[in-house]
């Protein structure tokens, strides 16, 4: 009999009943603004900067609207402006080369390795060439390069790093968290995210001006004295006639389903990397199916799971994945010619006019993607398992 999944790749977890308890304390109470508060409270927002900083081992964190809101706000921090070259990742989502390009400034993408993650040879050469001074670094779909010989490079060439960590919240390179090796470290709550308030994102730094220019970008007028995980006073005092308002505070609604997420988020990333062996053991020796090494010193979140076919074609390719569909298994492929979903590449930001990658291109060619909801559980990933390696055997 032919096995074939019913669960959902797309299907989150309900919120916990503490999330839900909070978010109808701050509906019964009406206070959603975030500056928006009775005497001697906190807000729900000021306080999940502040335990998120603690979490990421960050001296300062400020909470915005989304987390493409987070990359571009950190950008403007760093004064990007009109036509200035940003480095990013080839291999990564449409909304990072977005909010380089929201800007005005031009992507300048760099190529990806076999282990997904950016080259850094090439990025010297591009650094070089362009004269670029930031780099946005994706961590796309939890995937960390060497954060230590990234970080010596790029101090060598007078770089600054934003890294997005939307897919790695809660993972960590030879112990330091992931956000934490660059000028600014820029994460998501969107729903497919670690944490989940459908849409949100969150701002990490150590660097006092920084941090005080986008808290003053986000919105927060005046009123910067209400923050309790921001830089002191004197940090915002020349920059408050400089700084344009660019509203995107994030709501007391949202940090009050996000509080409790965030103190569940060890237990959780626990889960998901059971999830992830068991696929893997599932997947290891496949036919026609190359897995992604790990190195040692990452300490990564298994919210998804990526494996090559380096030796197929795209005919066999779009074969392969109908029939998964067809027995319930929902892949993503990085190498179709056209966008689908929340997947492309490259190639497809025409805004960007981005010159060829041959090394990203072959990579990205043989690509498979898939989520690990946590609505899954391991005998489930070892079913689907199952059924990617009886349907890769087949020619």
């Amino acid at each position: 009999m032919t096995e074939r999944f019913a669960g959902s790749f797309t299907q989150q977890e309900p919120l916990s009943e503490e999330a839900i308890a909070a978010a109808e304390e701050v509906m019964r109470h009406g206070r959603l603004h975030r500056y928006n508060l009775a005497p001697g409270e906190a807000g729900e927002v000021a306080l999940l900067e502040e335990e998120f900083a603690a979490f990421t081992d960050g001296r300062y964190c400020l909470a915005v609207a989304s987390g493409g809101y987070a990359l571009s706000c950190a950008l403007r921090a760093l004064g990007v402006g009109s036509g200035d070259p940003v480095l990013t990742n080839a291999f990564t989502l449409a909304p990072v080369p977005g909010a380089i390009a929201s800007l005005g400034a031009r992507p300048v993408f760099v190529e990806t390795t076999e282990a997904l993650v950016i080259d850094l040879d090439h990025l010297e050469t591009r650094a070089v060439e362009t004269g670029a001074k930031v780099l946005m670094l994706s961590h796309m779909r939890g995937h960390i390069c060497d954060m230590d010989a990234l970080t010596a490079l790029c101090d060598r060439l007078g770089v600054a790093v934003i890294e997005d960590c939307a897919h790695t919240m809660g993972a960590a390179w030879a112990g330091v968290p992931s956000g934490r090796h660059g000028a600014i470290g820029c994460y998501s709550t969107q729903t497919y995210k670690h944490i989940n308030s459908g849409e949100g994102g969150l701002i990490v730094s150590d660097d006092a001006a920084l941090m005080a220019r986008a808290i003053l970008l986000s919105g927060s007028y005046m009123l910067y004295d209400r923050h309790r995980a921001a830089p002191p006073a004197e940090a915002f005092e020349a920059l408050t006639g400089e700084v344009p308002n660019v509203s995107g505070r994030m709501d007391n609604l949202r940090a009050a389903i996000l509080r409790p997420q965030l103190a569940d988020l060890p237990a959780r990333v626990a889960r998901w990397n059971r999830l992830y062996g068991a696929m893997e053991a599932g997947l290891r020796g496949a036919p026609g199916v190359a897995l992604i090494d790990r190195p040692q010193d990452e300490a990564y979140v298994g919210s998804s799971f990526q494996f090559r076919v380096p030796d197929w074609t795209a005919a066999r390719i779009e074969a392969f994945l109908s029939r998964c569909a067809s027995r319930g298994v929902e892949l993503k492929w990085f190498g179709a010619d056209r966008p689908a979903g929340f997947t492309s590449r490259y190639a497809h930001w025409a805004y960007a006019d981005p010159d060829p990658l041959p090394q990203t291109d072959r990579v990205l060619a043989t690509l498979i993607d898939m989520r690990l909801p946590l609505t899954f559980l391991e005998h489930d990933c070892a079913l689907i398992a199952r059924i990617i390696r009886e349907e890769a055997a087949r020619p």
